[in-house]
């Protein structure tokens, strides 16, 4: 647990806002602020049904990495605001299930990670948290709700958009435009409760057994097309769903220091070629029965 709440200590640039006088100190998911000039405190906690966006950088990712800061009280999302992937993703109690950081070299340490790192060498690069070989985008604010942000990114050669909507209990993801001729694939590559050990899992619409992080699987998911990530020592998995339900291969294979599961992925290759939909958020159980049922009533019109 001090691993984690240290991590959640040191993550910094929250840029929220606080009432006047508070300095930015984050405590876990709770964004609490005391003053430094007196005994006061106050705190920042979302309701049940708000969805905040500020501005600021995510610190953990490198030094000033400016990215989108999406506030709910589910998680905390950092997007990453020149490569327009996310580079950190917070659950309530303030472990991050991405784990990104910008230092070349890094490799599964760091610099691959994010979500969704969709366009990779497929005319550009693209919708990854920025490291040496992502190409940049522009993104725009074009939803700011109480109860649901949305934010537009377009690659800087202008072939590539996609569409970022958050809401208090997830976060979707939706190519909009893809490259003619060209593939992408839509990827989780993170840490199941904060890193990767022994005591990490995943469950899929495959299959109702709990596979160990080191199994792989290499097919097509039935519908609906789910997998999640634990860590047994934790009431909590990671989601990731497809809106569509497709002839695509999906892919998950385990990397010393993180998972690479992929939609639309075999190998090398991504078979994604279309518009279309993806899911990612938290849900507070690590039951299969209970994981399959709110990916049923998620998938339901």
């Amino acid at each position: 647990m001090f691993k984690y709440l240290n991590r959640a200590l040191n993550k910094k640039g929250d840029g929220l806002p606080l009432a006047s006088g508070c300095s930015r100190v984050r405590f876990l998911a709770a964004f609490i602020a005391i003053s430094i000039s007196g005994l006061n405190a106050c705190a920042v906690l979302p309701s049940s049904s708000s969805v905040m966006l500020t501005e600021g950088f995510d610190q953990s990712a490198g030094d000033n990495v400016p990215a989108y800061i999406i506030t709910t009280t589910h998680a905390t999302y950092y997007l990453e605001r020149e490569g327009g992937g996310l580079s950190s993703m917070l659950d309530k109690d303030g472990i991050d299930w991405i784990g990104f950081n910008n230092i070349k070299g890094s490799g599964w340490k760091g610099e691959y990670r994010g979500f969704p790192n969709a366009v990779h060498k497929q005319d550009g690069s693209y919708f990854h948290a920025m490291n040496a070989s992502t190409a940049p985008s522009k993104g725009e604010v074009t939803v700011n709700k109480p109860e649901h942000v949305q934010i537009h990114f377009i690659s800087s050669n202008g072939k590539w958009k996609a569409q970022w909507d958050f809401y208090p209990d997830r976060c979707d993801f939706t190519m909009l435009n893809v490259s003619d001729g060209y593939h992408y694939w839509v990827q989780y590559e993170g840490v199941p409760g904060g890193e990767m050990d022994s005591s990490d899992f995943w469950y899929s619409s495959k299959s109702n057994t709990r596979q160990s992080i080191k199994t792989p699987f290499d097919g097509d998911l039935p519908s609906p097309e789910w997998i999640a990530f634990g860590d047994e020592k934790l009431e909590r998995v990671i989601y990731l769903y497809s809106h569509k339900d497709d002839d695509s291969p999906d892919t998950y294979v385990s990397r010393p220091y993180m998972t690479v599961f992929g939609f639309g992925r075999k190998g090398k290759e991504k078979y994604l070629n279309a518009p279309q939909k993806f899911t990612i958020g938290f849900l507070e159980s690590n039951d299969y029965a209970e994981i399959s049922h709110a990916m049923r009533l998620k998938m339901a019109p």
